[in-house]
């Protein structure tokens, strides 16, 4: 019998999407390949017989994917599931010590990157997959009514040429930043540099973060032409019809001056990738391959988590709701998570 249980309240922090971290420290991955896993024949307890404990982390994107891989988890491998509270490094630590939670859906490596290659080194903790289909998540963006307006708009080298920001009032049209303490306002001022545009765009660097968000809701209601730099995955991506503009490859060396304040030369750049996995204890791995299987599948489109996180964002909507709505309505993503065999046996329930 498939049963999904809760365990203590889950706090959800609704304002709060993990803010990046640009310019990161240097650290070491210890997991990149992830081994094929051969199903055993006649294997009888798909969860390996025992309570498998989702970790809901405090952020709405980590949230929402806990609770549709516990009502996924129990209808199509008849599970037993528990969504647990959870924090990356507390989480991390307990997967390691004790193998619950046995998974944790969005865990940002390199913010817990001591904890990661500890559990990696002692082969208790291991990555079934990327959480998203994309791991560069900071960007400058235009709104969708200017992609729109302008479809040959796709690239940061338009932007000292193209025509698209030629009416702008004022002469200058503006670019909107991050908050001046955060690594990233010192790397797109940098950029701005690197790519000419001083002259062509107004370098415009909110207080804070909600700041930033009206800023960006007001050009929007004007319909302004501008550029905005976000990170993802965010409801305000999709909320606004973000495009993001092609930076080019990532230089390592270019991102590095980037990301320094006194940087002589800068030279353009795309931002750098972070690696964000499903992360499962060992035993999940040896005692319940089909969901090991299941989870190495079920890496989510970006762009579908930023819709969730909008929908999330709506007036009386939960992680919960969102969940079950994902789960009536998207097969078409899911389905290839769970595998025709599961799908299967669940008709024949």
């Amino acid at each position: 019998m498939c049963c999904l249980t809760r365990v203590a309240p889950v706090l959800t922090v609704l304002c709060a999407t993990l803010s990046p971290v640009a310019a990161q420290q240097g650290f070491t991955v210890l997991d990149e390949a992830q081994d094929a896993l051969t199903v055993p024949q006649g294997e009888a307890a798909p969860c390996g017989g025992r309570p498998l404990a989702i970790a809901r982390m405090q952020w709405p994107s980590a949230a929402v994917l806990a609770e549709i891989h516990a009502r996924l988890l129990a209808r199509h491998f008849d599970c037993e599931v528990q969504v647990v509270p959870g924090d990356m490094a507390g989480s991390g630590s307990a997967m390691a010590a004790t193998g619950q939670p046995a998974v944790a859906p969005e865990l940002w490596i390199a913010r817990i990157a001591d904890v990661w290659n500890q559990a990696v080194e002692t082969q208790t903790v291991r990555a079934a997959a990327n959480t998203y289909d994309m791991q560069v998540f900071e960007g400058w963006y235009i709104p969708g009514y200017l992609a729109e307006q302008h479809p040959d708009l796709t690239g940061t080298a338009a932007l000292a040429t193209g025509p698209a920001f030629d009416a702008t009032q004022g002469g200058r049209a503006r670019f909107i930043s991050c908050p001046p303490d955060w690594g990233c306002a010192i790397i797109n001022r940098n950029l701005v540099a690197a790519l000419g545009l001083e002259d062509r765009f107004e370098l415009v660097e909110p207080a804070n973060r909600f700041e930033m968000d009206r800023l960006i809701a007001e050009a929007v209601s004007r319909r302004e032409a501008f550029v905005a730099y976000y990170w993802a995955p965010n409801a305000v991506i999709d909320q606004f019809g973000f495009k993001r503009l092609d930076l080019g490859a990532y230089d390592a060396e270019a991102m590095q001056c980037l990301a320094d304040a006194e940087c002589a030369a800068p030279a353009v750049s795309d931002f750098p990738a972070e690696t964000v996995v499903v992360a499962l204890a060992e035993w999940v791995f040896d005692e319940a391959p089909r969901v090991a299987g299941y989870f190495q599948r079920a890496s989510l489109p970006l762009a579908e988590m930023d819709k969730l996180l909008a929908e999330i964002g709506t007036s009386g909507a939960t992680p919960e709701a969102v969940a079950e709505r994902f789960v009536a309505e998207k097969a078409d993503i899911w389905s290839a998570w769970v595998g025709a065999e599961s799908q299967e046996g669940q008709a024949s329930d």
